[in-house]
């Protein structure tokens, strides 16, 4: 539980706070983003709610932080809230919040489906959502889009006896995945369901496209950071592979129709099929504008210098070697644009 004693910096007065155990995902600013923003590292509430609507999605923001860093002074009856997820857009497909301190806070989604029920990434393993799974009649699939948003996968697939699909180029990080992806061509691994490699972000990654309606977009779509509800992409200082490829694989996604995309970070984003395909031939131009991704900066490599440890405590030392080598290549650079 969020500890009044440890209220970072930046919150507005009032019943709502951020607390220091902030990890800076963002994922409240996506739930109330009206009330939360980013008040460098963390996160803060700026803006008490006003009215139910606002009320609403702070406490959603309060029961989906992954590491209960939201909290109020007050005691709030949260049991309608809890009860609400996983919430349905609608066609059988849920977020099922509860994320996971494990992906950073990455949401994670499911699809009810005749044939067999598919989770994409992964909350966290809890009672509460194994028994929710069970009266949906279990699960048959796990789609990983890529490696930093594998969480507890493992836990939910030895529950379910279901199969985890992962590309090869991030399998180091769920080792023993059932179903391995290999090459960059797109797959149809049952009717319905597309998976489409989108490599840049991370080596590996990919997106799954549901019923040319939903579009689960692991890293790399977003709204409402720089340019409003539009689509966008997470600009370049997120991509840890490269952004010329990133920017490939998006390209590539003009071949398709959806409605939906729905994220591991960010905000979802709905449009009729038409529109959306306008967003994204707009998101894409925006794109071609942005730096390359390595570009050496004192917070990128502060940023590297954080993740590199915490991926060798995930059991991921050969990323984290990778990682190390970028690193090094923006030191060099940083060290000779000073002198």
């Amino acid at each position: 539980m969020a500890n009044v004693e440890n209220i970072v910096p930046g919150n507005a007065d009032g019943d709502f706070f951020v607390d220091s155990r902030c990890i800076g995902c963002g994922n409240c600013r996506d739930l109330a983003p009206a009330n939360f923003a980013k008040i460098a590292p963390y996160y803060a509430i700026v803006k008490q709610p006003d009215d139910s609507d606002e009320l609403r999605q702070v406490f959603e923001a309060l029961v989906c932080c992954p590491v209960g860093a939201v909290g109020s002074k007050q005691k709030h009856d949260m049991k309608a809230i809890v009860d609400s997820y996983p919430q349905e857009f609608g066609g059988g497909v849920y977020y099922l919040g509860f994320n996971s301190p494990y992906s950073a806070g990455g949401k994670s989604y499911f699809v009810k489906n005749a044939d067999g029920n598919w989770m994409i990434d992964s909350p966290k393993f809890s009672p509460r959502l194994t028994k929710w799974v069970e009266g949906q009649g279990g699960l048959r699939y796990m789609f990983l889009t890529h490696r930093d948003d594998v969480a507890e996968a493992d836990k939910y697939a030895t529950a379910f006896g279901a199969k985890r699909i992962i590309h090869r180029e991030e399998l180091e990080a769920q080792k023993d995945s059932e179903i391995v992806l290999d090459g960059f061509d797109t797959v149809e691994p049952q009717s319905g369901f597309l998976i489409i490699p989108t490599p840049g972000h991370t080596e590996g990654h990919c997106m799954l496209l549901y019923n040319s309606k939903y579009l689960f977009t692991g890293d790399v779509f977003t709204s409402m950071l720089r340019f409003g509800d539009k689509l966008e992409v997470w600009d370049p200082y997120y991509c840890w592979s490269s952004w010329e490829e990133q920017l490939r694989s998006i390209e590539k996604l003009l071949r398709y129709d959806f409605e939906w995309t729905l994220p591991s970070h960010g905000r979802f984003v709905h449009l009729p099929a038409a529109e959306m395909k306008q967003a994204l031939q707009a998101c894409i131009e925006r794109a071609r504008d942005e730096k390359e991704p390595f570009v050496a900066t004192p917070e990128r490599i502060n940023l590297f210098l954080r993740m590199i440890p915490a991926l060798r405590d995930a059991g991921q030392p050969e990323y984290a070697m990778r990682m190390q080598g970028r690193l090094e290549e923006m030191q060099r650079r940083l060290a000779a644009s000073s002198t």
